[in-house]
């Protein structure tokens, strides 16, 4: 004869084996449920006591579903290259040819970072090609103003030398 505790805490017995077996189809026990053998001093899961361990199907391991990876999101090539051009038009003399392609090419790599930010990285990698592209080209402009104004710019002497 068993006792056994419902899923509603109330004690429910005594049974016998047959009456626990049919709970255990009509699924009122399981192996979970605590259960109080005539004769033992401690309750212990229904899944334990050895006449009733054949009832139960062994647990089912939870399965892993497929690995859902987020996209790799990649630096904008625009973005390094408008980097490397600010960054050839700010130490270079060419800050004229380089200057206005460190401009494009970062100006470029920030519309494609805004337009796809779940694609792209490399915000700062433009924005810093940016700010040394515009930087260069005004540190050009003011130095060939100061260069006019002073009569310091020759036009024959710096691209027609033989």
């Amino acid at each position: 004869m068993y006792k056994i505790i419902g899923a509603d805490g109330k004690t429910y017995g005594p049974a016998t084996g047959g009456q626990l077996r049919q709970w255990i189809t009509e699924g009122r026990a399981n192996a979970q449920t605590p259960t109080l053998a005539e004769g033992d001093a401690a309750w212990k899961p229904l899944g334990a006591v050895p006449e009733f361990a054949g009832q139960f199907p062994p647990p089912v391991p939870p399965t892993i579903g497929p690995f859902a990876a987020r996209p790799v999101r990649q630096t904008n090539a625009f973005a390094v290259a408008g980097l490397i051009f600010g960054v050839l038009s700010f130490l270079c003399c060419c800050r004229f040819l380089f200057g206005p392609l460190g401009l494009i090419f970062s100006l470029i790599g920030l519309s494609q970072i805004h337009e796809h930010p779940e694609r792209y990285e490399g915000r700062w990698l433009a924005i810093t090609g940016l700010v040394l592209s515009l930087i260069s080209l005004f540190l050009g402009l003011v130095l060939l103003m100061l260069m006019l104004a002073t009569g310091h710019f020759h036009y024959y002497w710096h691209f027609n030398r033989v």
